[in-house]
């Protein structure tokens, strides 16, 4: 019996071994567990590691950047004084700054800076022309050339981009002339009273002329009007395009025959290179008070 039992184990130590693999479907499930489980596992690893130094959705939404981010202005007021003359810029610096994106190459028709033959045809126009199309656009360019400038910064660069074109027209005058002009006004009204026992000894002939300039001692020993600092002083302060110069007598004398009320209405409607209103925008009553001002530093 021993015999028998010895040689039933031999018999199954020499039959061939099989594995736990016996089908092809056990074989892709042996090799999906054995490298594509690890990878997972190792990826859902790596992500649950990094994820300790990402921040919470929203979590910075009170933090003081991005509550800084969401109340910043929008824009900003920069305001100047038209007085302080340091404040304002000069021809160059706004053609640097705003004119040259298309006159320096002669963009959108625009006459190419130091052209003289693109900008003869324009200078003849004269200078009032040029800076009405300037403060309120011609064509492809918009007012003021798309820049946020004072009138006085226009005028300048129109003089120094047309003088350069070939133009000779002086520089527009800082807001500083026309209070350099107010003494020689103030010494004009001074000296009225001395000439009193001359005008005594007349005729009163000119009692109809005295009626229509009423207003103009008060208007002499009052302030500036704004309007006049903001755009007549542009043309009147240096006799540009043919403007009576203020405080010039020679050069009102012909044109107080109008009096006041023709001279408003000149200056309303426009009248040779002058614009209607001097291209402003101003109110009948703020030109006839800028008319006066004007007509009180000749009388």
């Amino acid at each position: 019996m021993s015999d028998a039992h010895s040689q039933e184990h031999d018999a199954s130590h020499d039959a061939p071994h099989e594995g736990p693999i016996k089908t092809p479907k056990q074989l892709i499930l042996a090799v999906f567990f054995a490298f594509v489980v690890p990878i997972i596992a190792i990826i859902l690893l790596v992500h649950y590691v990094a994820a300790d130094h990402k921040p919470a959705a929203g979590s910075d939404g009170l933090s003081a950047e991005a509550v800084a981010r969401r109340i910043q202005p929008i824009g900003s007021v920069e305001i100047k004084d038209a007085s302080d003359a340091g404040t304002l810029k000069t021809g160059e610096q706004v053609y640097t700054a705003v004119c040259s994106a298309c006159h320096a190459a002669g963009t959108l028709n625009a006459p190419k800076f130091g052209d003289a033959g693109a900008w003869g045809p324009r200078i003849k126009q004269g200078f009032n022309t040029l800076l009405n199309s300037a403060l309120h656009g011609k064509n492809g360019m918009p007012p003021q050339g798309g820049g946020e400038l004072s009138d006085l910064e226009v005028a300048r660069a129109v003089v120094y981009m047309a003088n350069k074109g070939g133009a000779s027209f002086p520089e527009p005058a800082a807001p500083a002339a026309a209070a350099a002009s107010a003494p020689a006004a103030e010494a004009a009204a001074a000296s009225a009273p001395a000439a009193a026992p001359v005008a005594a000894a007349q005729p009163a002939a000119a009692t109809p002329a005295k009626t229509e300039t009423a207003a103009a001692p008060a208007a002499a020993g009052g302030a500036v009007p704004a309007l006049y600092t903001q755009t007549c002083q542009m043309c009147h302060a240096a006799g540009i395009a043919g403007a009576p110069k203020l405080g010039d007598k020679a050069a009102w004398a012909p044109r107080l025959a109008q009096g006041i009320d023709g001279l408003t209405a000149s200056a309303i409607k426009g009248k040779g290179a002058m614009p209607p209103k001097g291209g402003s925008a101003a109110s009948d009553a703020e030109i006839k008070a800028v008319v006066t001002y004007m007509v009180s530093t000749v009388k």
